[in-house]
This record gives structure tokens, sequence and C-alpha cells, in this order.
């Protein structure tokens, strides 16, 4: 009997020592609208201290700018077209592994709360998670209709991120301190259509927000850039119907524009009222140096960039995430300049958690880059996006990433030549992406050397002409998403 107490006694106080886990996730965050990443009018205090106490990644990237199929991906630790979540309308597979699944097995107490964005129009439980509350599709700014675990639906009155945070909170103060807990946040904001809190409504209305100059700078850029102006994905289009009348190239109609952005902004601060409201807590249990505590986007975001809004292409704007760690077994103060991704935050949770690594995965831990440096780090990965009928405003993309370079190109989705012509940038030279390089003939060598990388990490992961199938691009188009998806 005392043999039996005193391995009772062990197991709990070894489950007690694992590490916590909690997974702030917000949506088509820009790295740029925080301030410890250089916003110059965001003010973020709370997510800068985490940036301050613990790892703040510099350059962070998705493997497809979309939300479902990142999300896919940052839980799975696979490429989209492994894991199958290749668009927002695709539920995650039930017997795929995914970070918290592995978790959950290991012994944690798992949840997840607000939007989850895998399935449409399925808002019941998924495996792996003891606790899960979510709602349908994109769930609403003001008084979200929420499945409770399955048990209950029902219309909660509030603001979705003060909300999602009660939710979230009230699960973590049942939690026993005899085993460790896995919990995830899933933030609406930023998402379209933005819609701040009453009291951050008029933060920014004294800022003046002009298109970025790359918006005009697009002579040396494929055609279909320019067709996407003037549609839902273009600056010239509704601007997620903060533009009434449209399409309007006016030079006056920027203050639409500028609004949308106020509006995206204003977003962000509740999410950093949510994380003081966390960090508090965690601190006041004394919970906070045994979290794992992680901030992160699920994608980038095109603020005019290009003539664009929303995301999907290869451009940095759409591919950028912010994605902060902190844990004092990793440090503090850090700053990681080499490229993580979205496939990566599966392997290194699990290995800082002590959990079994998934039974396969294509992004690699980032444990021993943030705490001793690795000499074998990557420097170049691929990126892939697929034609959506229900957007057609983004082509085929299948693009190069190296430390210096950016190569993209855009099949037509038959075998046939590929539909657009090429995009080629210095990132060193110009970070902005304003000078296409492809036709320039003392670069020749150059592209036929990223044509073969980028063959190469794609067959990696078993992609190859035979087997990267994608939809045929029929091109730009005009009309408007289904309300009921935007």
């Amino acid at each position: 009997m005392r043999t039996l107490l005193f391995l009772l006694t062990a197991f709990t106080l070894h489950a007690a020592s694992k590490p916590n886990v909690l997974f702030i996730l917000c949506d088509d965050l820009r790295p740029d609208a925080l301030g410890c990443y250089g916003s110059k009018y965001v003010k973020t205090p709370h997510i800068d201290q985490l940036a301050s106490e613990g790892v703040r990644f510099a350059n962070t990237f998705c493997t497809t700018s979309l939300c479902s199929p990142s999300r896919a991906s940052i839980l799975s630790g696979l490429y989209a077209h492994t894991h199958g979540v290749t668009n927002n309308f695709t539920e995650y597979p039930n017997a795929m592994p995914s970070f918290p699944s592995v978790l959950h097995d290991a012994g944690y107490a798992t949840a997840y709360f607000g939007k989850y964005h895998m399935g449409e129009n399925n808002d019941e439980p998924r495996p792996g998670f003891d606790q899960f509350v979510t709602h349908k599709g994109q769930g609403s700014y003001f008084d979200t209709e929420w499945n409770l675990n399955g048990k209950e639906r029902k219309v909660i009155k509030g603001y979705y991120t003060t909300v999602v945070t009660d939710l979230a909170m009230k699960w973590l103060m049942q939690q026993s301190a005899d085993k460790p807990w896995c919990a995830f946040i899933g933030h609406k904001a930023p998402h379209s259509f933005y819609t701040p809190e009453e009291k951050y409504a008029h933060a920014f209305d004294d800022v003046r927000v002009p298109y970025p100059a790359s918006a005009f700078q697009l002579d040396d850029k494929p055609t279909w850039i320019k067709q996407r102006l003037y549609t839902w994905h273009g600056i010239y289009g509704p601007l997620f119907e903060w533009r009434k009348k449209f399409p309007d190239d006016r030079p006056e109609a920027v203050k639409d524009f500028e609004k949308m952005v106020h509006g995206y902004w204003g977003t962000v601060l509740s999410v950093d009222d949510s994380v003081a409201r966390l960090r508090s807590w965690l601190e006041e249990t004394r919970q906070l140096d045994n979290t794992i505590l992680v901030f992160m986007g699920d994608n980038g975001l095109l603020e005019g960039e290009h003539g664009m809004v929303d995301k999907r292409t290869a451009h940095e704007p759409s591919l950028r995430i912010p994605l902060v760690v902190r844990y004092p077994a990793l440090g503090s103060g850090k700053v990681v300049e080499q490229q993580a991704l979205t496939v990566d935050m599966a392997p290194s949770l699990l290995e800082l958690c002590s959990a079994p690594a998934l039974p396969k995965s294509h992004g690699q831990s980032w444990v021993k880059l943030v705490k001793n440096g690795d000499p074998a780090w990557r420097t170049s990965w691929f990126y892939h996006y697929n034609y959506e009928k229900q957007f057609p405003y983004t082509p085929n993309v299948r693009a190069l990433r190296t430390d210096r370079w950016k190569y993209i190109r855009y099949p037509h989705g038959d075998g046939t030549p590929d539909k657009h012509p090429s995009e080629l940038y210095d990132l060193q030279a110009d970070p902005g992406e304003t000078k296409n390089l492809i036709q320039d003939p003392k670069l020749a060598r150059t592209v036929n050397e990223l044509k073969v990388e980028l063959a190469k990490l794609m067959l990696a992961t078993g992609l190859d002409t035979q087997t990267d199938k994608m939809p045929l691009d029929e091109g730009v188009k005009s009309e408007l998403p289904d309300a009921k998806i935007r």
C-alpha cells in the first residue's frame, strides 16, 4: 500500500511539474500592428511585456496564407497538401494527430475556446479536447452564438474578445494543480469586418493612413495584380464594407481605406487587454513561470501593399506573422532572426513539454535554435496556395523564400505553362518588393537555382509534377463572394 501511495504521489508531482500551455491565436494579425514589432500607433504594452520577458521571433511565416490551412498547419506541423485542409471549408481530419491531442494522451487537460474555423458550419466538439467551445463560421464581434462543449448553444451578449477570454478563464479556474493543462484561445480579432469595442472606436481618429507607395508601383507586376485593384481584395473595392460605393479610385476615397485600418487597429487593443487579464491570473495563481505562453497570428494581411487587401498571395505582408513565446527555460529578451514557420509550432511545443513527437512533421523544433543557436537551421522554405472559386482574386501560387530571395510562380493548374509571369525580389535590397527582377538577364542563373531549390523543397514534402494537384486558374473576377463566407 505504501509503495502504491508513493508511486501515485510521485506521478502527481511529475504531472504538476510539466509546463502548462496557453496558446493565444489571433486571426489575420500583422506583426506591425503590435508595439513590440514596431507599430508607431498601436500600443500593446501587455503583449510587448511578453516579448521583453520571453522570445520574439522576428521572421515568422505561414506556409499557406489562409485561415483554415494555416490553423491546421499550426496544430499538425504539416503542410496543407498533407493535412488536407487546403481551403476554408474543410474539416481537420479526426484521425490526424495534433499537438493538443498528443498532450491530451500524455495526461494534459485540454481545451479550445473561440474561432476554430475548420468546418464552416460545424460548431460541435472536436477530438483531443476535454472542453471545446466555438461557433459556426466567422462568429460576430458582438453577441456571438456559442456551442458550449456540445451541451448548450446560446448567444452570449458582449464583445467577442472579452467573452472568449471569460470562457477560457472560467475553465482555467476549474483546473486541478495536480494536472498540467493546455488551453487554446482563438480570437476573432483582428479579422474583418473590423469592429472595435466602443472604448476603442475612435482611438485612431487623428492618425492619417495613406495608401502604401507600393500600391502604385505595379508596372513590372503580373497583370492579375492590377486586375485585383477593383475587386473584393483590392484597394478600390468595398474594403470589407468600409466603402459603400465601389469601385472608387478617386484620391479622396483613401478616407475609406483609412477608416478600415483604424477599425483593424482598434480590435487589436482589446486583444492586448485580454492578454493582460490572462497574464494577471497566471501571476496570481503562481503558474506564470510554469506556463509556455504563446502569442501568435495565423496568417498575415495585406493592407494596401501592391494595391491589395486580404491575404493569400506570397508577398511579404501576406506571409509574415507575429510569434512571441514566454517561458523562462527559453530565456528572456531574446530576438530570433532566423525564419520560423507555422509548421514548427507543434514539434517545438511538444519538445518543451517532453511529450512524444508527432508521427510526421514538415516543421522542426526551434527549441535548440532559441536556447543555443542552430547552425543547421533552414535558410529557405516554400509556400503554396490554391485558387479558390469562392474568392477568385488570387491565382495558384508556388513560391520560394530564402534569407535573401523571393521567387513566385503562378501555375495554371493543368500542367501547361504558368498562367502569369513570375516574380523575383531581392529582399535584402528591396524588402518592400517594389522592383520585380524576373527579367534581369544578370539574374538568370539565380532564377534557375531558385527553381531547383523550390522543386527540391516541395519534393521533400511529397509534391512533384504528378502529385501537386491544384484547381484550374479561372482568372480574376469582379463578383463579390457569398455574404455567408466573407
